[in-house]
């Protein structure tokens, strides 16, 4: 059985720091046949001929992933067909559970897998939050419907994070939740 030589990643990186714009150029044009887009700057060119050089020491993207980019990319295609051809989104999906039948799988991919599963946390009441923001600590109590923060009932702690950022930010993110 035949040994395949260390690969050393960090050489190579710093082989391609060597090399001029024009010959990461050249070295691209001959890893995927044609040029790249005028303008791409050398840090891009150099981490496409890496990632290259990766994927072919190490074998490139599974089979598995490429299967279900590819059947996500088909699910897309067809959503955007379904909605030029003025059929509604349900109408679609209506058609694609029918499709699925009994095994419970469309094509190759299914929704669900792509997404990752959390479940949403309920807090207690009773319960504090605590938060440093800006130098200042703001605390957040967990009542039964609601949370009382600087003394008033709010409904979410979304809206509680926009009055102290004074920002958008998505509540139970900015809580830690």
């Amino acid at each position: 059985m035949a040994m395949r030589a260390a690969f050393d990643i960090a050489a190579e990186a710093e082989a391609l720091n060597e090399l001029t714009h024009d010959e990461l150029v050249d070295r691209l044009r001959n890893i995927y046949g044609s040029l790249p887009p005028k303008g791409v700057r050398q840090d891009l060119l150099k981490r496409a001929i890496l990632w290259h050089t990766q994927s072919k020491h190490f074998g490139g993207v599974p089979v598995e992933t490429r299967r279900l980019l590819r059947a996500a990319v088909r699910r897309v295609e067809q959503s955007l067909l379904s909605r030029h051809q003025g059929r509604s989104t349900a109408a679609a999906d209506e058609e694609r559970s029918a499709e699925i039948g009994a095994a419970g799988v469309a094509g190759d991919f299914s929704p669900q897998d792509a997404r990752p599963q959390r479940r949403r946390r309920t807090l207690a009441p009773g319960a504090r939050l605590i938060r440093e923001w800006n130098g200042q600590t703001h605390t957040v109590d967990v009542i039964e419907g609601g949370y009382v923060f600087e003394a008033r009932v709010y409904r979410s702690l979304t809206a509680i994070a926009g009055k102290i950022t004074g920002t958008h930010w998505s509540g139970p993110r900015f809580f830690g939740l």
